[in-house]
């Protein structure tokens, strides 16, 4: 295991940073590295699109004085591997199934994607005995239409308009990216992107590093929309867990499987949207999810 420290500045080099890092192999070879910090039983927090490890630092510190936290970067992001060819919702599976195994983790937590990657994951997968799924987008209307007008973005090298255009269709940018005109959002956006590169450090991934991942998000959603019933053979306690502000789909998947999850609670945060969990910086309230978690992965 590695311990990190940031080396970008001379004046900061000698600051230890509360994580150490490691990695496991998944099956098919590629590597999945995470971030680990605290201490007590195992947590495992996985980041969602447009997203890495360094996305739930705040909630992992939150966290870490109960529990062992590990982050891991899903692969094509940060310190894992990259995505090959045809690569779908199985292998992050087995990215998880990886690292469950090294960790002896039984308590996981996921957003918007990746929280459909739990949610398959408890099908097959005993090792997880507790599930906290914050807004899967199971319910987004025409996601392969979406996912299409994205990667024609991203070919014609137009990083901002794509991300724009999957902020602004799955309604989960900020609520000002409704009334701004789009010239304005794409000044904003690329002024976010120079921001992050000139401040980045070498272990955290920049949004226009991110922005080709998320058409695998992309392809989660479309392989798994219409699929809500499969999850009634899920074992796994689950929490549910969405913000008051979130988007009308989000909360309706939420509805949904509150009915066809056969061990179920759930929780809304008022005042919070489908960022909740994240960093401050990005809008989260990250001591309201940590609240929730505490709770739900100590109880018995």
């Amino acid at each position: 295991m590695n311990t990190t420290t940031s080396g970008n500045h001379p004046s900061t080099a000698s600051i230890q940073k509360p994580y150490t890092t490691d990695s496991v192999t998944s099956a098919d070879g590629t590597t999945i590295g995470y971030r680990q910090l605290g201490h007590g039983p195992a947590v495992i927090l996985l980041h969602g699109g447009f997203e890495s490890a360094q996305s739930h630092m705040q909630l992992a510190e939150l966290l870490s004085d109960a529990f062992t936290v590990y982050l891991p970067d899903r692969r094509g992001r940060g310190t894992s591997g990259p995505f090959g060819k045809g690569d779908s919702i199985q292998q992050e599976v087995e990215d998880m199934d990886a690292l469950l195994t090294k960790t002896g983790a039984h308590n996981v937590f996921g957003i918007s994607s990746s929280a459909i990657i739990w949610l398959q994951a408890a099908l097959t997968l005993p090792a997880i005995h507790k599930a906290a799924i914050y807004e899967p987008p199971l319910l987004l209307k025409e996601p392969a239409a979406l996912l299409r007008r994205y990667e024609q973005a991203l070919a014609q090298g137009k990083v901002d308009e794509a991300l724009i255009t999957a902020m602004k269709v799955t309604q989960m940018g900020p609520s000002i990216f409704n009334i701004m005109p789009n010239f304005l959002l794409k000044l904003l956006m690329r002024m976010v992107m120079a921001s992050e590169e000139k401040k980045g450090t070498s272990d955290n991934v920049s949004f226009r590093e991110l922005a080709p991942t998320w058409h695998y998000d992309g392809q989660i959603v479309v392989e798994m929309s219409g699929k809500l019933e499969r999850f009634r053979d899920v074992r796994a306690q689950v929490l549910l867990l969405g913000g008051s502000q979130s988007p009308a789909y989000l909360k309706a998947g939420l509805d949904a499987l509150e009915k066809i999850l056969p061990h179920v609670e759930r929780v809304e945060f008022p005042g919070v949207g489908h960022g909740g969990s994240g960093n401050t910086d990005r809008g989260g309230k990250p001591e309201l999810v940590a609240q929730a978690l505490r709770r739900f992965f100590a109880e018995p």
